[in-house]
């Protein structure tokens, strides 16, 4: 299965849930960021216009780039494998992922 026409941003799974706890008077949350694809995908890019958090984000993990966010400083991201971080904002924020690059072998 060679070539990345059988992946897409379609294939970037991206969940928030609510910690409970509450850094600095906003409620905290846990993003999962998930490649639901078998194909491994990197420079993955996020939407983060308006972004904002009261809890520190590791700029390794989520770089405010402009209107978006490089995730894991662009490294791949492999099949079914997922990323973690987490942040603290009234009201959550829907992180949507805008670009990535493909690789299949």
């Amino acid at each position: 299965m060679k070539g990345s026409s059988y992946c897409n941003l379609n294939n970037i799974n991206i969940e928030s849930t609510r910690t409970g706890k509450t850094i600095l008077g906003k409620p905290e949350w846990n993003v999962v960021v998930k490649n639901n694809c078998n194909c491994t995908q990197s420079q993955i890019r996020l939407q983060c216009q308006g972004f904002q958090t009261t809890e520190v984000v590791s700029p390794s993990i989520l770089a405010l780039e402009g209107d978006s966010c490089l995730l894991i400083n662009g490294s791949p991201l492999k099949g079914f494998a997922t990323v973690s971080f987490s942040y603290a904002w009234d009201p959550p924020y829907f992180l949507r992922p805008l670009t990535s690059h493909t690789t299949c072998s």
